[in-house]
């Protein structure tokens, strides 16, 4: 791992090998609220794609350099493996040893704003299910066409992986998510939560498991 101390880059493997030790699947926590709302195990897909596709590549020279995955000097008493959401600078952070992080850039859709705290990573998803709100099917036309639920792929809006923050074991609603556009990453949108590269929330999926700590700043724009 060229551009950080071996230390760190030590961490990052030993990181590796604990996000693959328990299978998110295994679950068993309360459901989010939307799934409560919305999921009729009956009528409606998994939450999660039984298909694992494979992610199409991109252009890193479309996104700005400061928005690709990097390992920066980090600055805080956060401790090792912590995710900090920074959605002023659309910046996440995973929190690594010796004042070094690695640093993703997102975009930040309005719910990304809405919401700041504490909180951990309460259930993991692969090419997770997308329900648009209710708001946006009386809106968009589009978007009636999925208004049960449209199943995980290439095409869903929540991308490739979905982190879901919990925080005293409520579901917050804040979500960590992939997407399929990728020119958003470094922007404000209208929709979403914190939305990553699907690479990227690949990624980080993969090197965090269900009880990983997360900060996520609070905005001037909350």
């Amino acid at each position: 791992m060229a551009g950080m101390p071996a230390a760190s880059a030590q961490i990052v493997r030993e990181q590796k090998i604990r996000g693959n030790e328990q299978d998110p699947l295994q679950w068993d926590g309360t459901p989010s609220v939307a799934e409560e709302q919305y999921y009729d195990p009956a009528l409606l897909p998994p939450p999660e794609s039984p298909i694992d596709f494979s992610i199409p590549e991109i252009n890193p020279r479309k996104i700005k350099k400061q928005f690709r995955r990097q390992y920066v000097e980090f600055e805080g008493p956060e401790d090792p493996g912590t995710l900090v959401v920074d959605p002023d600078n659309r910046f996440l952070y995973q929190v690594l040893v010796y004042g070094y992080a690695k640093r993703y850039g997102v975009g930040v859709g309005r719910a990304g704003f809405a919401w700041a705290g504490h909180a951990q990573i309460g259930m993991k998803r692969r090419w997770p299910r997308w329900v648009p709100p209710r708001e946006m099917v009386d809106r968009d036309p589009r978007a009636r066409e999925w208004a049960n639920g449209q199943p995980g792929g290439p095409n869903n809006p929540l991308g490739a992986r979905a982190l879901y923050l919990y925080a005293d074991g409520k579901d917050t609603l804040y979500r960590i998510h992939g997407t399929n556009e990728p020119s958003s990453i470094g922007k404000a949108m209208s929709s979403g939560c914190i939305r990553m590269l699907n690479q990227d929330v690949a990624d980080l999926y993969d090197n965090v498991i269900v009880g990983t700590p997360v900060i996520v700043r609070t905005s001037r724009g909350s």
